[in-house]
């Protein structure tokens, strides 16, 4: 679990990476980091622009600290995010910033341990792979059979293939946070 100031730091943290990507300026924050924030961990970043998204990445797994990972995806969400143009300097003020950290994926073989609400998905078969945070299900009212198929669907595969057992299925929670 993160404090409240970590959380805060880490929303700072994106929210200045973003400006400094788009502008071309280089912001030092020293090293103000707390311990709790170095270890490795998986994050996402989500942006908004007048509640509609506006750009996801993330990492699934740690592969650099917290604040390395935030830092990285806030700037690959506002501008290499290929289902949107980048965001501009004229929108900085409209985005808002969402920043989920995951906890490790864990595999299962019953659906019935999923939680809507609680868990993301990340489904596997060969070389597709698909993921939907926690929150997407809630906000779309989706049960759990949807869930399953939608990320099937993100993965690129039919969306009963979360059926077949050749297919992998991990869950993982979040720790979600906002502007």
């Amino acid at each position: 679990m993160l404090s409240n100031n970590d959380k805060q730091i880490l929303l700072l943290t994106a929210r200045i990476a973003i400006k400094d990507s788009i502008e071309g300026t280089d912001s030092e924050l020293g090293d103000i980091y707390p311990d709790s924030l170095k270890d490795k961990c998986g994050a996402f970043v989500t942006l908004h622009s007048n509640s509609e998204l506006r750009g996801c990445i993330g990492y699934i797994e740690g592969i650099m600290s917290l604040v390395e990972t935030v830092r990285e995806v806030a700037i690959k969400a506002a501008l290499e995010d290929p289902r949107f143009v980048p965001v501009t300097s004229d929108e900085l003020d409209d985005i808002e910033i969402e920043i989920s950290v995951l906890s490790p994926l864990k595999k299962i073989t019953d659906i019935k341990l999923i939680e809507v609400g609680k868990h993301g998905l990340v489904i596997e078969r060969n070389n597709f792979r698909g993921l939907l945070l926690p929150q997407v299900a809630t906000e779309y009212n989706w049960d759990k059979e949807t869930f399953l198929n939608q990320t099937c669907r993100k993965a690129g595969l039919p969306p009963d293939s979360w059926k077949d057992n050749k297919t992998t299925i991990k869950i993982f929670d979040a720790e979600i946070f906002h502007e």
